[in-house]
């Protein structure tokens, strides 16, 4: 496989992430259904944020000739199935949501942890997904202390 085709590989797996947290943000605020203004006002700005960073990294990978992934990740599929499941059977109080988005959030920073971890990533690749990480941590981190202080 090429550096190119490598790279746009990498990149896509990323959108892809990005999609599944479009996805998982969007179904967490359709279950909010106006309960709590704050995490609606959360949600609506996670799904904004992904879109961005989707967006910016699809221009990368068509700026590599390539198409951007459209889809979401096998992975993400199974865990909002596993979401929805869940939901079935217990309620989904505040604590939860958050604590939800929180594993959500883990899963893109392994991915984008990952994705820095390919060496054959080209410096400026590198420095943009080192930017798109610490916002994730930052993210986290807000949602980690939203979480905390349901206890």
């Amino acid at each position: 496989m090429n550096t190119n085709t490598a790279t746009v590989e990498t990149l896509n797996d990323l959108i892809g992430i990005n999609n599944d947290r479009i996805s998982g943000y969007e179904k967490a605020l359709k279950d909010n259904k106006g309960k709590d203004a704050d995490l609606r006002a959360l949600f609506t700005h996670m799904i904004d944020e992904s879109r961005t960073m989707r967006n910016t990294l699809g221009k990368e990978v068509q700026g590599l000739g390539g198409e951007m992934e459209t889809g979401t990740t096998t992975g993400g599929k199974l865990y909002r199935a596993w979401m929805e499941l869940k939901s079935v059977f217990g309620g989904h109080d505040r604590r939860a949501i958050l604590s939800d988005c929180e594993t959500e959030e883990d899963a893109a920073m392994r991915a984008y942890s990952q994705a820095l971890q390919e060496e054959h990533l080209p410096a400026y690749l590198r420095e943009l997904l080192t930017l798109q990480q610490s916002t994730l941590k930052t993210e986290h981190d807000k949602i980690k202390r939203m979480r905390d202080a349901q206890a």
